[in-house]
């Protein structure tokens, strides 16, 4: 092994000068990255921070950037979008945020035509980015690391939450939605440019998880992603799940209104004063008091900055847009725990192992998880939830049963639905095609 070591570095085969794109034209300019060996004949190329549309304007669509000169040097992560922190305790980002990073395989030779996938990061609407995150020293989001497994291209991007990324009135004053469109300008972004990386972009697939998930959704229900991609992973959210959608938008914007001293009684000089508050401060406004409601309801109902129906990005309700993702190749899927962080919430009392969870805990839950469909629902819902109990419920059971419940009302059946419409609406785009529930007829 050592004689071909050094065999190979005599022939210039080492790490150091392993394949790689160098300096890479984009729209914008140059851009120059980094490699990063993953093997004796394999390295990653990273560009980190690449501009993919210019500083949004508060509450505005994304506008194309106005570009560079000379090189630019996409060594660094840039700022994640402004955003309150986990703890919700203060914010941290900035507005200049509209970037994405790129990892790209490279073997002997340097990667061409290689499938891409885009990934949209979760985190409620209200946090996350596009850099990598260390837990406990292990990588949660390793870019590098999926490319070069994969070999395929790996695309991050930034997106606006929270407030600035979703504030709407549900009319045309302010529409909403505008997370939806960095992401959409950031894929049609990476279908533009990717081929200079190596990458092929008829073969783009979109993929995300939890709000990340449900954002891939959106994607693939806008009129505007027509021939945009070709494939779409939801890994543990849809566009139906229902914390994904705002159901009263303009009662939203007047308690924001309230809480940074912009409430008025007309509304056109409360959009105006919206307007002109502090980005800082408006994010804190969209924050949950996590702490306020511990045991006190339901979670999913302080889920309030989400899409919106803007009769543009979104023309119609999601259960009605399915045909537009015909198009495109579905796989979704949910973990059999992902409600357990929300039932922790609404039912503190299954994390606790000093105290159990009552019969009683499990029907408010159900009531106020499906308080729209009236008092009826919950007995129902109840005897499905309880047949296996027995008379003497093991209060783990219990436990499990909350999780259960939570984890298939906001993922699992939601996900369910998707997968049956997309299927349905995909037979009829091509009826030819045998019915598989993740097959479309596209090329």
């Amino acid at each position: 092994m050592r004689l071909l070591l050094l065999v190979l570095l005599g022939l210039g085969l080492n790490p150091a000068s392993a394949a790689k794109l160098g300096v890479v034209q984009t729209e914008g300019g140059l851009v120059e990255g980094r490699s990063f060996s993953t093997g004796l004949f394999s390295s990653v190329e990273v560009f980190k921070g690449v501009p993919f549309a210019d500083v949004p304007g508060k509450w505005e669509k994304p506008k194309p950037h106005p570009g560079w000169s000379g090189i630019l040097k996409a060594t660094k992560y840039r700022d994640r979008c402004l955003q309150v922190t986990l703890l919700q305790t203060k914010t941290r980002g900035s507005e200049d945020c509209l970037y994405l990073n790129i990892f790209v395989p490279h073997e002997l030779s340097v990667s061409t035509s290689l499938p891409v996938m885009v990934y949209l990061f979760g985190g409620a609407f209200l946090l996350g980015a596009s850099n990598d995150l260390a837990i406990l020293g292990d990588s949660l989001y390793d870019g590098k690391e999926m490319a070069d497994r994969g070999g395929v291209i790996v695309v991050t991007v930034n997106y606006r939450v929270g407030t600035l990324g979703f504030l709407s009135t549900g009319d045309s004053r302010l529409p909403g939605n505008y997370g939806l469109w960095d992401q959409h300008a950031a894929i049609s972004w990476v279908r533009r440019n990717i081929r200079g990386f190596g990458g092929n972009p008829d073969n783009l697939t979109i993929f995300g998880q939890s709000a990340g998930a449900a954002s891939v959704s959106f994607q693939m229900l806008s009129p505007y992603s027509k021939g945009l991609f070709r494939r779409a992973i939801t890994q543990g959210g849809v566009a139906l799940s229902p914390w994904a959608l705002q159901k009263n938008p303009m009662a939203l914007t007047k308690k924001i209104a309230r809480k940074v001293g912009c409430w008025r009684t007309d509304e056109d000089e409360m959009l105006t004063c919206l307007k002109m508050s502090d980005p800082v401060g408006l994010t804190m406004a969209g924050k949950i008091d996590i702490l306020l409601i511990l045991g006190k309801g339901v979670v999913m109902d302080m889920l309030e900055l989400s899409p919106v129906v803007d009769g543009d990005f979104l023309p119609d309700e999601p259960s009605n847009l399915f045909h537009n993702a015909a198009q495109f190749d579905y796989l979704a899927g949910t973990n059999s725990m992902d409600g357990h962080i929300f039932a922790g919430v609404d039912v503190p009392s299954i994390n606790s192992k000093k105290a159990n969870t009552t019969a009683e805990q499990v029907k408010g839950l159900l009531t106020g998880l499906t308080k729209e469909k009236g008092d009826a629902a919950v007995p129902s819902a109840f005897s499905v939830y309880s047949v296996h109990w027995g008379l003497a419920p093991d209060p783990a059971i219990v436990k499990k049963t909350v999780a259960d419940i939570e984890t298939d009302f906001l993922f699992l059946v939601p996900t369910q639905i998707a997968l049956q419409l997309h299927a349905n609406n995909s037979r009829a785009f091509c009826p030819s095609v045998v019915p598989v529930l993740t097959r479309t007829c596209s090329t």
